[in-house]
C-alpha cells in the first residue's frame, strides 16, 4: 500500500504541507463534499485565513463567505469555535511562541507546486499552537474520531485509525465482511481493524531500515492516506478496477467476485420530494433579502423570502380568478398568486417566472420555483417568515443591491437566484 501511494496519490495541496492546521481545514471540508469541489475553497481559505488566530479573529460573516457553497455549515462555525477553543487555552498557558518552520513558512510552500516526491522531503511543519494528542485534538468542536485520527495520523504521524466512507469500503471487500459496517458490533470490529492496520504499518516500517528516512517516519500518514485513495480511485463504489488494485490477491470480494455486494449497508432511505416558492421583489435598484435566524437549517446565511408548499397548495388555485388585478405570464405561476399574497399582506399585480432550482440534501429532493413579483397596495413587502415571534430587521427583510448581495453569503440554491436576479437589472429586463 505505501509503495502504490508513493507511485499513484493525487498531488492535492494539503498534501504538501504537515502543518496541522491546514490538514485540519481540509478534513473538515471534505466531510462530505467531494474532493474536486474542495480543492478551490482550501486555497481560498488558507488565503484569506492562513492561521488558527486569523479564524479565530475573523467575523462569522466572513466564515460563512468562504464556505459559501460547501454546505453544511456548521462544519465552519465548529471550526471558528474550536479556533477560538485552542488560542484561549494557549494564551491561557503561554504567549505564543513562534519558531522556524511557522505557518508563514507553511503558507508560501503551499503556494508552490511540486510533485507528489516532494512531500516525503518536506520537514515535519508543527503549527505552534494546535494540539498533538489525540484525545485534546478530538475535545475540539467539530471534530470526531475519524477527523481527529485523520489528523493526528496524517500531520503528527500518530498510529490512529481512520474510518470513513471510502475507507469501510475497502476493508468490507478485502476482509469480505457481510455485515452492515452502520450496525455497532461491525462498526466497532472496522475500527479495530483499522487500528490494526496501522499500528501494523508502523511496527513494520520502523523495523525495516529504508533509504529515506522523510519516508521512514510517514509510515502511519501515507497508510491511512492510502487506504482512503485506494477508495477514492479505484476501490469505487460502483465498477472498481479490480485488475489494478495493489491487494486483489489477499481481496475476499476480488477472488470470490463479490465487490458489487459489498460494503453491505442495507436499505436505502426513501427520498422525499419537497418544493419551495422564492420571490425575488426589486425596488430601485435593490432586492429584498432576508438572513436566517439562529437554530435553523442554513443559520445566518441569507436568502430570498421564501415558503415551502404542501402538495395542496402545489396545485393550480381557482383562487387566483379573485387577484382582478393580476397579469400571468406563465402558467406555472398561478398556484403562486395566493402564496404571495399571505406572504406579504398585499396581491401581486405581477407575476413573472424567473428560474427553477433543483437540488438535493441528503435524503431531500428539492425545487425551488423562483418567480419576479410587483406588489400593489400599501406593502411593507415585510414577509411574515418565522411566524409572530420577534425576530431582528435582518431576518424579516432587508433591501440589498447586487454589489451588497455578492458580500453576502447565501445559501447554493438562493446564490443561483441572486446571480439571475442581477442579470435581470443587467439586461433590463
Amino acid at each position: 500500500m505505501l509503495a502504490w501511494f508513493s507511485a499513484n496519490a493525487r498531488d492535492l495541496p494539503w498534501r504538501r504541507t504537515r502543518d496541522p492546521y491546514a490538514i485540519w481545514v481540509s478534513e473538515i471540508m471534505l466531510q462530505q463534499t467531494q474532493v474536486k469541489t474542495v480543492v478551490p475553497y482550501w486555497k481560498r481559505w488558507m488565503r484569506e485565513l492562513p492561521t488558527i488566530e486569523a479564524v479565530a479573529k475573523a467575523r462569522l460573516e466572513k466564515i460563512h463567505k468562504l464556505w459559501e457553497g460547501l454546505g453544511y455549515y456548521t462544519r465552519a462555525r465548529n471550526l471558528q469555535k474550536a479556533a477560538k477553543q485552542i488560542v484561549a487555552q494557549h494564551d491561557a498557558h503561554s504567549k505564543p511562541r513562534r519558531r522556524r518552520g511557522n505557518e508563514s513558512q507553511t503558507k508560501k510552500e503551499l503556494e508552490t507546486p511540486s510533485a507528489f516526491a516532494r512531500l516525503r522531503r518536506d520537514k515535519h511543519v508543527v503549527s505552534y499552537k494546535f494540539p498533538d494528542n489525540f484525545d485534546d485534538v478530538l475535545a475540539l468542536p467539530g471534530i470526531g474520531r475519524y477527523t481527529g485520527g485523520a489528523i493526528c495520523s496524517i500531520a503528527f504521524n500518530q498510529p490512529a485509525p481512520i474510518l470513513d466512507g471510502n475507507v469501510i469500503r475497502v476493508l468490507t471487500r478485502v476482509f469480505g465482511i457481510g455485515q452492515n459496517p452502520r450496525e455497532k458490533k461491525t462498526n466497532a470490529y472496522l475500527w479495530r481493524l483499522a487500528e490494526e492496520l496501522v499500528v501494523h504499518a508502523s511496527a513494520n516500517n520502523s523495523r525495516t531500515r529504508t533509504k529515506d528516512e522523510d519516508e521512514e517516519r510517514s509510515a502511519c500518514s501515507h497508510f491511512n492516506q492510502s487506504l482512503m485513495e485506494l477508495g477514492a480511485l479505484v476501490c469505487t463504489p460502483r465498477n472498481p478496477q479490480c485488475p489494478v488494485c495493489p491487494v486483489k490477491k489477499l481481496c475476499v470480494a476480488f477472488r470470490e467476485n463479490r465487490a458489487a455486494e459489498l460494503p453491505n449497508l442495507g436499505r436505502r432511505t426513501a427520498t422525499t420530494t419537497r418544493r419551495f416558492i422564492a420571490f425575488v421583489i426589486e425596488r430601485n435598484g435593490k432586492f429584498l433579502v432576508r438572513q436566517r435566524p439562529a437554530g435553523v437549517v442554513n443559520a445566518h446565511l441569507w436568502e430570498f423570502p421564501n415558503v415551502e408548499i404542501g402538495t395542496r397548495l402545489s396545485r393550480p388555485q381557482a383562487a387566483v380568478s379573485e387577484f382582478s388585478a393580476l397579469r400571468v405570464t406563465d402558467p406555472r405561476s398561478e398556484s403562486v398568486a395566493d402564496v404571495a399574497a399571505q406572504l406579504f399582506g398585499s396581491s401581486p399585480t405581477s407575476i413573472n417566472h424567473l428560474c427553477t432550482v433543483k437540488h438535493s440534501i441528503t435524503r431531500y429532493r428539492i425545487t425551488l420555483e423562483a418567480f419576479r413579483v410587483q406588489l400593489g397596495g400599501r406593502s411593507s413587502t415585510t414577509p411574515k417568515i418565522f411566524g409572530t415571534r420577534r425576530v431582528r430587521p435582518s431576518e424579516t427583510g432587508v433591501w440589498q443591491s447586487p454589489a451588497q448581495m455578492n458580500r453576502l453569503a447565501f445559501t447554493s440554491a438562493h446564490k443561483k437566484l441572486a446571480s439571475a436576479a442581477t442579470d435581470c437589472i443587467l439586461s433590463g429586463r
